[in-house]
């Protein structure tokens, strides 16, 4: 199973945040572990980098961006992705090359909290939970 994990999962582990790290950290374990094929978009880490960098030393940056890349295949942002992106006329346009590409990449699902976002998606979009309970 390929998924394409969204970044507000990756922010609840690197966040801890209470309500959702626990299943965000299973999703985790398995793309870890390979028995689930994880990917993220390129698009995901700037935007981590983001919101976190007022928490971050470079140095700390530099680690994370390593450890995200050990855990999940990041899906280079091409210019057909933004293109398509843009047709899609997305009230989230970051969610539109998300669903582009877990797409190019034949993602069996999106991973993310935030599935209203994704009703227009080609590939279905789950909960953490949602997908736990399927495998």
């Amino acid at each position: 199973m390929k998924i394409l994990v969204d970044t507000n999962v990756i922010l609840d582990v690197l966040c801890k945040r209470t309500n959702f790290v626990e299943t965000s950290s299973r999703i985790w374990k398995l793309c870890e572990t390979e028995q689930i094929d994880g990917c993220i978009s390129a698009v995901s880490i700037p935007n981590i980098v983001y919101i976190l960098r007022k928490e971050l030393t470079p140095e700390k940056t530099c680690q994370m961006i390593h450890q995200i890349m050990m855990i999940f295949d990041v899906i280079e942002l091409k210019a057909s992705d933004l293109k398509k992106a843009a047709e899609m006329l997305a009230s989230d346009f970051e969610d539109a090359l998300q669903m582009c590409c877990a797409s190019r990449v034949k993602a069996d699902y999106i991973v993310t909290r935030n599935i209203r976002d994704f009703k227009g998606s080609p590939i279905p979009a789950l909960k953490p939970s949602e997908l736990l309970e399927r495998i």
